[in-house]
C-alpha cells in the first residue's frame, strides 16, 4: 500500500514524472519564459477571461491527440467531478483512496491557493515549474500549428490553456486513475472535452450567476453535461435538481444517489438523514460507517473522520468502486486518516489564536461551515463573551455576500472585512454595509487581507479567527500566517 503524499515505490518525488514526449515547437512559441511569465501571457492572450464553449479547446486538443478517433486515453480510468460545492474535497479523497489502494494517480483541479502548481498533481506530488512550462509550450505550439482543419491560430483563455496543459501532462503519465475537477458548470467547461468513465455531481446551488444563471434546474442541467451514455454516475446529494436525473435518463444512465443507493452513518448507530445539520451535529471524533445499499452490497466500519464532509467521502468511495477498484478496508482507513486539503476547515495555531481557514464563498458552503462550527461550539461549550470568534471576510463582487454573511452570523461574534485585489473585488466598505444591514458587528475595515490579519493580531480580543469568503482570501491569509511564524 503506497504511503500518502509519496510517489509509488521505486519513484522519488523528484522523478515522479515519467519522461515527456515532445513535439517540435512552432516558430511563434516564445522560448525561455518562466512559469510566472507564461501565466501573465495566458492572462492576456484572449479578449475575455471566461468564454463558455468547447469548439476552440477541442480544436487544439485534437491537434495534441487528446481527443478524436486516434486520441490517446488519459490513463486507466477517468473520474470527472462537477458540483457547486464539495468538488475539491471529493477529488482529494479520491486521490488519497486511489493511492492507498496502490494505484498511480493524477489530479487536475482549480483554482489554486498559493501556487499554480497545485492545480496538477501526480501521485500526490505537485508538478514542477519546468513540467508546466513544457506543457504550456506544447499547447501554444498546437494552437499556432498549420493544420488542415480550417481553424488557423486558436485563441485560448487562461483556464482553457491551463486545462489543456494539465490534460497533456496527465496523458503523458498514463496514471491508473485520472481525476478531473470541473471549473465552472460542466457541459461547456474545458474539462468536459474528455469522456469520463465515472461522472460525479456533488451538489447543486447558486454560484457563478453571470454564467450559469440563478435557476437551479438550468444549473443542474449544465452540471449533468459531464455524464456519458451508459457510464456510471454518482450523485453526492439526494437534493439535486430534477434536471440532473432527467438528463441521466436520456443517456440510459441510472445514477447512484446518496441516501438511496449508498449512505453513511455515525458509529453510535444512529442513521444519518439528508440534512447536513443533523449529520455534523455529532462529535467529529466518532468513527463512522459507509454502506453500499445496492448489489454488490458492502459495509466499511470504524472509518476515521477525514476532516472533510462525509457526504463527499461516501461519494468518493462509491465512485472509486464504480471505477473498478475493490475497496480494501485497511486502505480506506489509511486514506481517510491521512488525507489533507488546504483551505477546507483548515485549523492553524498562530499568535496565540486558533485560525480556521475555509474557501467557502457562497451561501450553501457558508451554511455547511456554520453547521460545523456550531457543532464544535456545542461540544466545547464555547462562551462568546470570553472566547469570541471573529470572521476575516473578503469576497469577490459577483458573489452573494448577503447570503454568506447571514449564514455565518449565528457562529460569528464580529467581522473584520477586507478588500481583495483585482477588478472583480468587492470593497471592504461594501461588505461592512452588508454586515451591518444583517445585524452584524463590524470590528474593522481593511484595505487588504494581510492588513486585516495584522489588525486581528494587534487589536482584537484573543479568540478564534474564521478566514473565509474566497480562494483569494484564504490564499493571502495563508501566505501572511506562514510568513509570520
Amino acid at each position: 500500500m503506497a504511503e500518502q503524499g509519496t510517489a509509488p515505490a521505486g519513484c522519488s518525488a523528484s522523478d515522479a514524472l515519467q519522461p515527456l514526449s515532445l513535439s517540435s515547437l512552432h516558430a511563434a512559441v516564445p522560448r525561455g519564459l518562466t512559469l510566472a511569465q507564461w501565466l501573465t501571457r495566458l492572462e492576456c492572450q484572449h479578449p475575455v477571461s471566461i468564454d463558455m464553449g468547447l469548439s476552440r479547446v477541442q480544436c487544439v486538443a485534437r491537434r495534441l491527440g487528446l481527443v478524436g478517433p486516434d486520441a490517446r486515453r488519459l490513463g486507466g480510468r477517468v473520474i470527472t467531478v462537477a458540483g457547486t460545492n464539495g468538488k475539491g474535497s471529493t477529488v482529494a479523497m479520491l486521490d488519497a483512496l486511489g493511492r492507498a489502494h496502490g494505484l498511480t494517480t493524477a489530479t487536475y483541479t482549480s483554482p489554486h491557493l498559493l501556487h499554480y502548481n497545485e492545480r496538477l498533481s501526480v501521485n500526490g506530488q505537485n508538478v514542477s515549474d519546468d513540467a508546466l512550462i513544457t506543457a504550456f509550450e506544447q499547447i501554444d505550439s498546437a494552437r499556432h500549428v498549420d493544420e488542415d482543419d480550417g481553424e488557423g491560430i486558436v485563441s485560448l483563455t487562461y483556464f482553457e490553456a491551463g486545462t489543456l496543459a494539465g490534460l497533456w501532462l496527465i496523458a503523458q503519465q498514463q496514471p491508473a486513475l485520472a481525476i478531473l475537477e470541473v471549473g465552472l458548470g460542466g457541459r461547456l467547461d474545458a474539462v468536459n472535452i474528455i469522456d469520463c468513465d465515472v461522472a460525479v455531481i456533488t451538489t447543486v446551488a447558486q454560484d457563478h450567476a453571470a454564467f450559469l444563471g440563478t435557476d437551479l434546474e438550468n444549473i443542474g442541467f449544465e452540471k449533468a453535461g459531464i455524464l456519458r451514455a451508459g457510464r456510471p454516475a454518482i450523485f453526492g446529494s439526494d437534493c439535486l435538481p430534477a434536471s440532473c436525473t432527467a438528463h441521466a435518463q436520456t443517456l440510459a444512465v441510472t445514477p447512484q444517489v446518496l441516501w438511496q443507493d449508498f449512505c453513511w452513518q455515525s458509529a453510535v448507530g444512529q442513521a444519518e438523514g439528508t440534512n447536513n445539520a443533523t449529520h455534523e451535529a455529532l462529535p467529529e471524533a466518532l468513527r463512522w460507517t459507509w454502506q453500499r445499499l445496492i448489489s454488490p452490497q458492502m459495509t466499511l466500519e470504524a472509518l476515521p473522520d477525514p476532516g472533510l464532509p462525509r457526504d463527499n467521502a461516501a461519494t468518493a468511495l462509491s465512485a472509486l468502486m464504480e471505477a473498478g477498484v475493490t475497496l480494501d478496508e485497511s486502505a480506506v482507513r489509511h486514506a481517510l486518516a491521512t488525507v489533507k486539503l488546504k483551505g477546507r476547515m483548515q485549523w492553524l495555531t498562530r499568535h496565540a489564536r486558533e485560525w480556521c481557514l475555509d474557501v467557502g464563498h457562497n451561501p450553501h458552503a457558508a451554511a455547511y461551515l456554520s453547521q460545523r462550527l456550531a457543532a464544535r461550539d456545542q461540544r466545547s461549550g464555547r462562551d462568546a463573551a470570553t472566547q469570541p470568534r471573529w470572521a476575516l471576510l473578503a469576497m469577490l463582487g459577483d458573489k452573494d455576500a448577503h447570503g454568506v454573511i447571514e449564514a455565518l452570523a449565528p457562529v460569528v461574534d464580529g467581522f473584520v472585512v477586507a478588500t481583495l485585489e483585482g477588478e472583480r473585488s468587492r470593497l471592504a466598505s461594501e461588505l461592512a454595509s452588508v454586515v451591518r444591514a444583517s445585524g452584524g458587528r463590524v470590528l474593522a475595515e481593511c484595505d487588504t487581507v494581510s492588513a486585516a490579519a495584522q489588525w486581528l493580531v494587534e487589536d482584537a480580543i484573543v479568540g478564534e479567527v474564521l478566514v473565509c469568503g474566497s480562494f483569494f482570501t484564504v490564499g493571502e491569509a495563508l501566505t501572511w500566517l506562514e510568513a509570520d511564524v
